[in-house]
């Protein structure tokens, strides 16, 4: 399975609108150009409208048919394009070239963000070159230091991440350093807690097993090696990182040593965030905006 596929998939829905905070940024708005190209959604573009205008015509992007909102300071534009979905004029919202806590700090405003279905996280869809399939990692952007009731959630959002992508039902490994239950280790005290929360219903459209090491996780020669029977090990969709330092290392090894291709979302309020980082290529965002319109319409 590639990301591209879900392009392809995107384009079958009617076209939503995109509100992009701070959009002055040539990989965004090329990434605006070739959305607009494949029909996969219309866009509000908000932030200084003489940088954007400047930086259009230098990636060849006509924005006859787009809407360009004059918002130069950084957090009011974050805070304008939350905005335009609370107006019902835009169903998702992108970063740009704005910081991510200006943005996050916009959707959780209390009074004027989007409202909160789940706990917030972040889910990247990477394709790995030599994988068969997407691997989704979670939670490497958000959540500092989850505690179990926090996994459970964060799992449940990256589940409903990988059915829109279109893996029916994930398999979900909960890594830690080792694949045994150690009481000096909290992860796998937990990653144990999930395996039977899910077994009980708890957590739900997945299969869930831990701890696991990252080898036998996405090792099925690994997993044999060392013995480990599980519908889960050697076979995983979905890694649940033990905290933000495991899974913001493991994004970035992905992309720099890997050269993976990620499409990144946050999930958890009403809409989808669109939250790549300022330095993932044009193709990256293009996914990330085709993973959030399979959000949006799914069933």
């Amino acid at each position: 399975m590639k990301l591209s596929s879900l392009i392809t998939t995107a384009t079958q829905y009617a076209q939503p609108t995109i509100a992009v905070a701070q959009a002055a940024d040539e990989e965004v708005l090329r990434a605006v150009r070739e959305g607009l190209g494949q029909r996969l959604a219309n866009f509000y573009l908000v932030g200084d409208e003489h940088q954007i205008r400047e930086k259009a015509r230098s990636v060849e992007l006509d924005l006859q048919s787009l809407s360009v909102v004059h918002e130069p300071n950084p957090r009011q534009a974050a805070q304008r394009a939350v905005q335009l979905v609370r107006e019902g004029k835009a169903n998702a919202v992108m970063k740009g070239l704005v910081p991510t806590a200006d943005l996050l700090k916009a959707v959780l405003d209390k009074e004027k963000g989007l409202k909160r279905q789940r706990l917030l996280s972040h889910v990247a869809a990477f394709e790995v070159p030599g994988y068969d399939r997407l691997i989704f990692i979670t939670d490497p952007a958000m959540n500092i230091a989850p505690d179990l009731k926090q996994k459970a959630e964060i799992i449940q959002n990256a589940v409903q991440v990988a059915r829109a992508a279109g893996v029916k039902r994930p398999k979900v490994a909960v890594l830690a350093p080792v694949e045994v239950v150690n009481p000096a280790m909290q992860s796998t005290l937990d990653a144990a807690s999930l395996t039977l929360m899910a077994r009980r219903g708890q957590i739900t459209d997945c299969e869930v097993d831990g701890p696991l090491a990252l080898d036998n996780a996405v090792s099925v020669e690994a997993a044999r090696h060392k013995g480990i029977r599980s519908p889960v090990a050697g076979q995983a969709d979905i890694l649940l990182v033990p905290n933000i330092e495991t899974g913001n290392v493991l994004y970035k090894s992905l992309v720099y040593f890997a050269r993976a291709k990620v499409a990144a979302v946050v999930v958890g309020a009403e809409v989808p965030v669109i939250l790549t980082s300022r330095a993932d290529s044009m193709e990256d965002k293009l996914y990330s905006m085709a993973l959030a319109v399979c959000l949006l319409n799914q069933g």
